[in-house]
């Protein structure tokens, strides 16, 4: 696997590939990779034929009391673990590659609505550093594939709607949420869990499982959410949101919609905020 950290030997690779007439995938990551990440690499392996992973922690996409500066930085075990999985190029750009004017000069990407909700309502500004992250990065690698995880559920939305309203050449993918056996979602910050936290954080996973329970019994969402969270509560948990929304775009459905929704959770336990989500059948 061959790594870059500078835009022409970057866009020199894929010029490579490009003029044998090979197909490219993309999955961009902020590194400190797990088997979700992995699986993502895996995904975009078998949709095209030449696959670019890239490791860069944005920092637009933190807040003033986010944990950017304590984000774990691992490139040499993320570069082996790419390469355990044939990626054939890693691109690993420093801040002033991906925003030569500095982070609070750059152009920025918005992607109105879908980001004033949920995360975005918790996270101000986290969508905008996000989305702009991700355009830059399509604009350098011109995938024909990316693939995004179904874990960061309204990430993955706003990226669909980026592409579609800017009319971007690249199919974005959404590959599904890989869990431990317990049920918690793979997810960088497990690791900042303590023992008995991670023991208790599978009951995300669980609550949202009722949720979906609850809806096809008749229950009201509204109700739902509710109970949701109280269940959490109880159990040590700080929940920013317990949500059950419309899949494709995120609003509040109708009195008595039950098809095509999602239930998303994002909440505190100790020190570490945790996100999940599951899509209703």
């Amino acid at each position: 696997m061959q790594t870059v950290q500078d835009v022409p030997a970057l866009r020199a690779a894929i010029r490579g590939w490009r003029t044998q007439g090979q197909t490219v995938g993309f999955v961009p990551t902020m590194g400190n990779l797990h088997a979700g990440h992995q699986s993502l690499i895996r995904l975009a392996r078998a949709r095209t034929e030449k696959v670019v992973a890239s490791v860069f922690v944005n920092p637009t996409q933190f807040g003033p009391n986010e944990d950017y500066d304590r984000y774990p930085r691992t490139l040499a075990q993320d570069q082996a673990a790419l390469a355990e999985q044939d990626c054939d190029l890693l691109f690993a750009p420093d801040v002033a590659t991906m925003y030569p004017f500095g982070p609070e000069h750059s152009v920025s990407v918005r992607v109105p609505r879908i980001t004033d909700t949920l995360e975005g309502a918790h996270r101000p500004g986290h969508f905008d550093g996000m989305a702009t992250v991700v355009c830059k990065l399509f604009n350098l690698v011109q995938p024909d594939v990316a693939v995004f995880g179904q874990k960061d559920f309204q990430q993955l939305k706003v990226v669909e709607r980026m592409v579609r309203d800017l009319g971007l050449p690249v199919k974005v993918v959404a590959a599904p949420i890989l869990r431990a056996d317990d049920g918690l979602a793979l997810s960088s910050r497990n690791q900042y869990l303590s023992a008995e936290e991670r023991a208790r954080a599978p009951l995300i996973h669980d609550t949202l499982q009722k949720m979906r329970e609850l809806l096809a019994q008749g229950h009201p969402w509204q109700a739902i959410e509710q109970t949701a969270a109280a269940r959490l509560e109880r159990a040590g948990f700080v929940p920013d949101y317990v949500a059950i929304r419309r899949a494709e775009d995120l609003a509040e459905p109708a009195e008595g919609e039950h098809e095509g929704l999602v239930a998303l959770v994002a909440a505190r336990l100790g020190n570490t905020r945790l996100i999940d989500n599951l899509l209703f059948d």
